[in-house]
């Protein structure tokens, strides 16, 4: 949706701007669709910190986003369009002839009032309707997109983003990703019609670090600015470089340009990696 910028009062005001919300037709959530969202600031189960620059933030509450959408071939009308601080998307609020609610990413274009459907076979290809992928038309544009059938949808989730259907061959569907990446994936994986609402989303510019405070991240120190002691970045007098080919983790490993996907399973279903540029995981 449109992002707004204010008059700049402040210095922070003036580099920041904010969502519209023009597309959210409900300030409050379905109450029994959502639960606690209990903090951890980044620590497992361990109490030890596995995510670093994580904590405080604004409380929130988690929305049951239904993932699946597994009651098939039974109508629902879109009831809300909502916010949910938990993801940059909107989520919509379904209600189905037999009078249950559901939450689902919404994509974008969708209404209150449309009806979508979820189903095994074929059927008309509108926005928000969800069919296994070798029922879905060549080149259509989707979204939350299942690896497993039945497991839930797990690719093309986040705020604008969505993904091309090129081929159907043999077992498996090809599927070019927002990164550029094509992958294959089983055609008897769910998916939805269209592009994930909220486009906007990355023009947002946070202007000051205490929206930022309020996301629940952290400050982040440089590591050239500690001690030899604490970060392999550290030490030296005045302005000084890292001394080092590349840089380092905290613990001593490659930070940059690094490869973090390492010979797993499903590497066999990737046809082609992701846009060169990027950091490339594998």
């Amino acid at each position: 949706m449109p992002v707004k910028r204010y008059k700049p009062t402040t210095a922070g005001r003036r580099i920041s701007s904010v969502d519209t919300f023009e597309d959210v037709t409900r300030q409050k959530p379905e109450r029994k669709l959502t639960i606690h969202r209990k903090k951890f600031a980044g620590r497992s189960n361990q109490g030890k910190i596995t995510v670093r620059h994580r904590g405080g933030g604004a409380d929130r509450r988690i929305r049951l986003i239904d993932f699946k959408r597994d009651k098939f071939e039974i109508p629902a009308t879109i009831a809300t369009i909502e916010y949910d601080p938990n993801r940059g998307a909107r989520i919509a609020l379904l209600q189905y002839t037999d009078g249950d609610k559901r939450y689902m990413i919404a994509p974008l274009g969708l209404k209150v009032g449309d009806q979508v459907v979820s189903s095994m076979g074929k059927g008309e290809i509108q926005t928000g309707n969800r069919f296994q992928l070798q029922n879905i038309p060549i080149g259509i544009q989707v979204c939350d997109i299942e690896l497993q059938p039945g497991k839930g949808s797990q690719l093309v989730r986040g705020a604008g983003t969505g993904a091309q259907l090129m081929a159907v061959e043999g077992s498996y569907a090809t599927v070019k990703l927002p990164s550029g990446e094509m992958r294959m994936v089983p055609k008897a994986c769910m998916a939805t019609i269209g592009q994930v609402s909220n486009p906007d989303r990355r023009l947002i510019r946070w202007g000051k670090a205490g929206r930022t405070r309020h996301r629940g991240f952290r400050p982040t120190v440089r590591g050239k600015a500690m001690n030899p002691v604490d970060h392999p970045h550290g030490g030296g007098e005045g302005r000084n470089s890292i001394g080092l080919k590349r840089p380092k983790t905290p613990t001593g490993k490659p930070a940059l340009g690094v490869k973090t996907r390492h010979k797993k399973a499903s590497d066999q279903l990737i046809v082609k990696r992701r846009k060169k540029g990027r950091f490339v995981g594998a």
